[in-house]
This record gives C-alpha cells, sequence and structure tokens, in this order.
C-alpha cells in the first residue's frame, strides 16, 4: 500500500471549490489532464455517482479512468475509489475555510491511497513504489493548481 498526500490553498470558498469538483461535465474544461469526461449515473451528485475521465499522459497517450463516489460531505470531504490493474484506489478531497493573509480561502488536501489486488501489484509497487509515487504526487499538484485557477474570483477588469 502507498499514500500520496498533497496540499494547497486555493483563494476561493470552499462551497465554490466543491462546486467545481462535482461539477462532472466541466471536469475537461478546467483539469487540464482530462480530454473527456463521461457520466455513467443519473441523478444528483452523491455517493454512488460514477463517470469516466479520459487523462492524457505525460508520453501524451490516453488513459480511460472510472471513478465512483464513496463518500460526499458537500464542501468538506469527497472519498473517491478507483479500480486499476491489479491496483485499487482511493482518493480524499478534504476541503477546510483557513485564513490565510487576513482572508478567507479554502485548504484543500487530496490524498491517494493505493492498495495493491494481486501479487503482481504487490511486487511492482516494492519495485516502482517511489518513482511511481512521484509521478502521481505531480499529478495531484497539477490537478490541484488547475482547480486553483478555475476556482479564483475573477475581478470585473478580468471580466471584460
Amino acid at each position: 500500500m502507498s499514500t500520496v498526500t498533497v496540499t494547497a490553498f486555493i483563494e476561493a470558498q470552499a462551497v465554490d471549490v466543491w462546486r467545481l469538483l462535482t461539477d462532472l461535465p466541466a471536469r475537461a474544461r478546467w483539469l487540464s489532464a482530462v480530454g473527456a469526461v463521461e457520466v455513467l449515473t443519473t441523478g444528483d451528485f452523491g455517493t454512488g455517482t460514477a463517470w469516466r475521465e479520459t487523462r492524457v499522459r505525460p508520453d501524451g497517450g490516453e488513459q480511460p479512468e472510472e471513478f465512483l463516489v464513496v463518500e460526499a460531505v458537500p464542501a468538506e470531504r469527497l472519498v473517491l475509489s478507483s479500480r486499476g490493474t491489479d491496483v485499487d484506489y482511493q482518493i480524499t478531497w478534504t476541503l477546510r475555510t483557513v485564513e490565510r493573509r487576513g482572508r478567507g480561502c479554502t485548504g484543500v488536501t487530496v490524498e491517494q491511497e493505493a492498495v495493491p489486488t494481486a501479487a503482481y501489484g504487490r511486487v511492482l509497487a516494492l519495485i516502482l513504489g517511489g518513482l511511481a509515487a512521484r509521478a502521481v504526487e505531480g499529478a495531484l499538484r497539477r490537478d490541484l493548481a488547475d482547480l486553483a485557477v478555475a476556482a479564483a474570483p475573477t475581478t470585473s477588469a478580468e471580466a471584460a
């Protein structure tokens, strides 16, 4: 099992960050690594919601990933599961309001836990664990940076 955790401070309210995280059709517009999103369930976003997104790998190839919402506490916590080949993933997004530079913003922590489900996955994790953890950390940091840009309030001059 390996866990990678990354935190960023986003200059937006937690409800606005939550709105972006849970607006599935919009994910491909603000996540630079996502090329397409296909929602697999109907109804309101919450526990049981599932979707597939196609991520662009650093080598230019595409990697489809399916996500299932395991827990959704609006503007506080989002837990996703994703089955991989010989590895299952759990991704937890935690949002908390913090005071930063005299203003309220949202501290966002995203944690990805990888649990090998087959002997091959455990062996691979031992051999490539550090390299994989660095790649995951980079991807999580990029997603958080994209989220920060998308959530940033626009001024009237920027909107014009």
